[in-house]
């Protein structure tokens, strides 16, 4: 295939309309990409395609066929070839990458909202593409990095943070010739606006004590301050980081991850008597109200289910230390669950996935979800008062002020 070095518009314009080709844009994007291209070409050469002159530096020496993925299809673009030297496009092309960057942007977004290689090939294809192999997906997905790689790296500077919960969501990726599983670290928190973000993300090999403590340090170097309360199951390593890195700081130990762990010591015929008795706890109108109810409840089971007693009031202080501020905050303090439709949307886009290639790829996919979940939250309403925020941290001071010792950890 020979390139047309020149058209006339108005003729080319009229003939492609008149034969209203389901191609159309294509077509017309092609013909003018190739006329551009032989045009430049010949600026190049210092003259003409075929004409004699004396001003001609350099010749042409046929043409080189490139694939571009647009919008509108697969575009044959036809590149000039020259006898002495080279000639690229770069103002159209990017070396070794075949699809141009509207495209990339809408497979980098695809891939983020969860959907799969084969769907994403059959869609391009609607489009009139010829296909993307796996390979082509994750070179688009790349762009994703730099975007992720800023987020995940930028200074809290909205603190102080006086609320935070920290979760891992544990991944399978491929290291080593075979299949492992990695935990995920993210942490969440109400800055001094009352807005929920997303703190941080960090891929460990496991949920120890060494991971967690390099990613609490990881959110103080980058500014995190002012926390009064980390919510968190009671994984030991997660707790020791708190009190290592935040000192002052108290823990929250959820609600639902310890009905779990408590149902665990109880027999199953108890366990909806056991259930309703911990939530009647939860139910109180005040602090002093949800203590008294708690030691009713230590009365009630000591002695028929002493095992439980005894496991319920060595958690006494942990699950109970969201009663140390204000009950218009409590719903959302004293459990993790605010944080369960984040974890559903991260395990949507996960799934898709299966098993990881790599850590990299993990970071790029949840940092995406992350980054997008974050910029959500900025654009909603307050997700706590700020009359309200301001009476937390009153309370804060005012506690640690009739007792120094921090709150339990």
């Amino acid at each position: 295939m020979t390139a047309r070095s020149s058209i006339d518009p108005e003729q080319f314009l009229h003939e492609q309309l008149a034969q209203a080709s389901p191609d159309l844009m294509r077509q017309m994007l092609t013909t003018f990409i190739n006329a551009l291209l032989s045009a430049q070409a010949d600026t190049v050469c210092g003259a003409q395609y075929g004409a004699r002159d004396e001003a001609r530096t350099n010749r042409r020496n046929g043409y080189r066929h490139r694939d571009l993925d647009t919008r509108v299809g697969t575009v044959d673009v036809a590149i000039p070839k020259l006898r002495e030297g080279s000639f690229f496009p770069d103002w159209l092309l990017q070396r070794r990458r075949r699809a141009e960057a509207a495209l990339t942007t809408v497979v980098a977004t695809c891939y983020l909202l969860g959907v799969s290689t084969r769907r994403m090939d059959k869609l391009v294809q609607t489009l009139g593409i010829t296909g993307l192999s796996k390979s082509q997906v994750s070179v688009m997905a790349q762009d994703l990095d730099e975007h992720v790689k800023q987020f995940r790296s930028r200074r809290l500077t909205e603190g102080p943070y006086t609320f935070i919960a920290a979760d891992a969501l544990v991944l399978k990726v491929r290291e080593g010739g075979r299949v492992v599983k990695v935990a995920a670290l993210v942490a969440t928190g109400v800055n001094a606006e009352g807005y929920r973000e997303v703190l941080g993300l960090q891929v460990a090999t496991g949920e120890t004590g060494a991971s967690w403590l390099a990613f609490f340090r990881d959110l103080v170097a980058r500014g995190l301050d002012g926390v009064a309360l980390v919510t968190s199951d009671a994984h030991a390593g997660l707790v020791e980081a708190i009190g290592a890195t935040l000192p002052g700081a108290g823990w929250q130990r959820c609600r639902t991850h310890y009905a779990a762990n408590l149902m665990a010591t109880t027999p199953k015929s108890s366990w909806p008597w056991v259930k309703a008795l911990l939530h009647s706890v939860y139910d109180q109108p005040d602090a002093g109200a949800v203590h008294a109810q708690f030691d009713r409840v230590l009365d009630t089971l000591a002695d028929k289910l002493p095992a439980v007693a005894e496991h319920l009031d060595a958690g006494r202080g942990d699950i109970l230390a969201f009663t140390t501020f204000p009950k218009e905050v409590w719903r959302q303090i004293w459990s993790n669950n605010p944080n369960e439709r984040l974890n559903r949307e991260i395990r949507r886009r996960t799934d898709v996935v299966g098993i990881f290639p790599n850590r990299e790829a993990i970071i790029r996919l949840v940092g995406a979800v992350l980054a997008e979940q974050h910029d959500e939250w900025a654009e909603q309403r307050r997700y706590l008062g700020l009359e309200v925020l301001t009476r937390c941290r009153t309370a804060l001071h005012t506690t640690t002020e009739a007792d120094p010792t921090p709150i339990s950890a």
